[in-house]
């Protein structure tokens, strides 16, 4: 799978890649112990890697959540994850005027998924001639998400789409992965990415705090790379129990390389 994205060249184009890196950047020394290792591990099997952390979350469950260090310094941060380890770097944006805000600083945007119609978002993210990951609605089916990459097509056909699963709405505090979705949307011709951890969140939790099911992780990748998925996102930490956002459903740091390990082979079975 070829992504525009330069700094991904270096790696084999035959295997699946990975963003993965903490919810949110807490401070530049963790953000750059994270990306070093996770860097490491990805050179050693070929693995692309994209590193991932939110400058700003928005979408808190309560008043009084982490939301971030302030915004040109989380930024500055990832720039200097991506100019450290040659690597490329994603981040959230929550409303139209962040995408010009963070656009120089990364080479990915990513759309929330709950914000995945949001025609204005789309439409200022794909300006910036940055690749767009658009996170697929709990609420959308795979097939439905066309839509949303006619939106940055329309703007600019020269912008890279990407679409990500994280799982559909079941009741009140859980998410069912339907693996049908990768497959729907891979028509769309865009790479498919399959959200490993938010996918695994229980929200709307009485504590105000969003809970989780890391022990499933592993049985998320597997599946997904089992049925094609071109790319895994998985949030990580060194310390979960203490992530400053979702470290509930968060994948140990520790953890990472022995699991890449075996999605590695089921991707060599599967082509």
């Amino acid at each position: 799978m070829q992504l525009y994205l330069d700094k991904l060249q270096k790696y084999s184009s035959g295997n699946f890649f990975l963003m993965a890196g903490p919810c949110a950047i807490e401070g530049r020394d963790i953000a750059l112990s994270i990306a070093e290792k996770i860097d490491k591990i990805c050179r050693t099997l070929e693995i692309p890697y994209i590193f991932k952390g939110s400058y700003r979350k928005a979408n808190r469950t309560k008043a009084d959540s982490f939301t971030g260090i302030g915004d040109e310094k989380a930024l500055l941060i990832l720039k200097e994850v991506s100019d450290t380890f040659g690597i490329p770097v994603v981040t959230d944006i929550h409303e139209s005027h962040e995408a010009a805000l963070a656009a120089p600083y990364v080479d990915v945007l990513q759309i929330p998924a709950f914000l995945c119609r949001q025609t204005e978002l789309l439409e200022a993210a794909a300006r910036t001639g940055r690749a767009v990951n658009i996170k697929k609605g709990q609420f959308l089916s795979g097939a439905s998400m066309g839509f949303a990459v006619d939106k940055i097509r329309s703007v600019n056909p020269d912008a890279p789409a990407l679409l990500t699963d994280r799982g559909n709405s079941f009741g009140y505090s859980d998410l069912v992965v339907d693996y049908r979705n990768l497959v729907e949307m891979a028509k769309f011709r865009v790479p498919v990415i399959m959200d490993c951890t938010h996918s695994l969140q229980k929200p709307n939790q009485t504590s105000g705090v969003t809970g989780g099911d890391p022990a499933m992780i592993s049985t998320i990748a597997k599946a997904a790379i089992a049925v094609g998925a071109d790319g895994l996102f998985i949030e990580t930490h060194p310390d979960p129990a203490n992530a400053r956002s979702d470290g509930a459903n968060m994948l140990h740091l520790d953890n990472l390389e022995g699991l890449l390990k075996d999605l590695v082979k089921i991707r060599q079975a599967v082509r």
